[in-house]
C-alpha cells in the first residue's frame, strides 16, 4: 500500500475539489492520502468523507509558511485535530494576511498599468487561503498573460513588480502550534530550500521529520535527506505536492510513499499520547 502525504485542493491553491482529488488517488491505487492545503484545514471534513466512501485512509493536515533565521520554510502539520480551537484561530489570522497580500499585489499591478481587479482574483480563488497562483490564473483569464509561467516571470516572482513578501510565523511557533493541535511537524521539500544548516535548528525547535520524497527531489536528493533523517533520528514522509492542473499537469502519482513510513508516523503520534486515528 502506498501514500501521498502532500496534496492541495481548491481550499487553497489547488484546482481539484476534495472529491476529485480522492477519486484520482483511488484510481492510482493509493491507500492513504493527506490534505495539506496552505494555512487551512477547511477541506479536511469533505476529504474525510470522500476517502471513507472509497475505503481510503485520510490524514488531516496543513502546510504553514514559517521562518527561521530569516529564511522561509514550509512546515507540514500532519495528524492534526482539524477542530482544534487555537489552530482554527491562528490559521484564520494567516488567511486574513493572505487576503491582504492579494490586495497589495493587485495594487502594485495597477500601478504598472495592469488592469486587474481584486474581485476577479477572489472570485476565481473562491477560498479563504488565496495566493499568488490565483493572481497568475486571473492574469491568464483576463488575457493579460498567455499562461501562468508568463504571469510569474513578468509580475509575480520574487523581485518582480507585483511580488509581495509572505507573512511568516517563526518556525518555533509554527511547530508548537502543530504539536498543540495533536500533530507532527514535518519540513516540506527540504531540497528546494537549499539550506540544510537550518535542519538541526528546526529539530531543536521540535521538528519531527523530513519530507525526503517529493516530486522535485531527484533520487540523489531523496537519498541525501534519508541520510539526514537517519542521522538526526527523525521521521520520513513523502508526497507529490499536487496542485491539480494549476501547474499544467497533475503531479499525483509521481510519489508513492511506502506505507511503512505512515506506520512510523502513527507510532510517533501514539507515543505522545495523541490519537493516530485517521478517517
Amino acid at each position: 500500500m502506498f501514500a501521498d502525504l502532500h496534496l492541495h485542493t481548491h481550499f487553497s491553491d489547488g484546482t481539484y475539489s476534495p472529491e476529485e482529488l480522492a477519486g484520482h488517488a483511488h484510481r492510482l491505487g493509493f491507500g492513504t492520502i493527506a490534505l495539506t492545503d496552505h494555512d487551512t484545514v477547511q477541506g479536511c471534513a469533505r476529504m474525510a468523507v470522500a476517502c471513507a466512501a472509497l475505503q481510503m485512509e485520510f490524514i488531516p493536515a496543513t502546510e504553514l509558511t514559517a521562518e527561521i533565521d530569516g529564511d522561509e520554510v514550509h512546515l507540514l502539520g500532519m495528524f492534526l485535530n482539524p477542530t482544534h480551537p487555537r489552530l482554527l484561530v491562528e490559521t484564520a489570522k494567516y488567511q486574513k494576511v493572505r487576503t491582504d497580500r492579494i490586495y497589495e499585489m493587485v495594487s502594485r499591478l495597477n500601478k504598472q498599468g495592469v488592469p486587474l481587479k481584486p474581485e476577479v482574483v477572489f472570485k476565481l480563488a473562491n477560498c479563504q487561503s488565496p495566493g499568488r497562483p490565483h493572481v497568475a490564473r486571473a492574469l491568464v483569464q483576463e488575457g493579460i498573460c498567455r499562461n501562468m509561467d508568463e504571469a510569474f516571470d513578468r509580475f509575480l516572482k520574487k523581485h518582480r513588480v507585483a511580488w509581495v513578501p509572505k507573512f511568516k510565523v517563526s518556525a518555533g511557533d509554527a511547530i508548537a502550534l502543530i504539536h498543540e493541535a495533536g500533530g507532527l511537524a514535518i519540513l516540506a521539500h527540504p531540497g528546494l530550500n537549499r539550506n540544510d544548516s537550518s535542519i538541526p535548528k528546526l529539530i531543536e525547535e521540535g521538528l519531527d521529520g523530513l519530507e525526503c520524497f517529493h516530486s522535485k527531489h531527484g533520487d540523489a536528493a531523496s537519498q541525501h535527506y534519508l541520510s539526514l533523517a537517519e542521522k538526526y533520528h527523525v521521521l520520513v514522509t513523502g508526497g507529490s505536492d499536487c496542485h491539480g492542473m494549476s501547474k499544467g499537469k497533475p503531479l499525483i502519482g509521481t510519489i508513492k510513499l511506502p506505507y511503512s513510513y505512515v506506520v512510523a508516523l502513527k507510532e510517533k503520534v501514539a507515543s505522545r499520547g495523541g490519537s493516530a486515528v485517521v478517517a
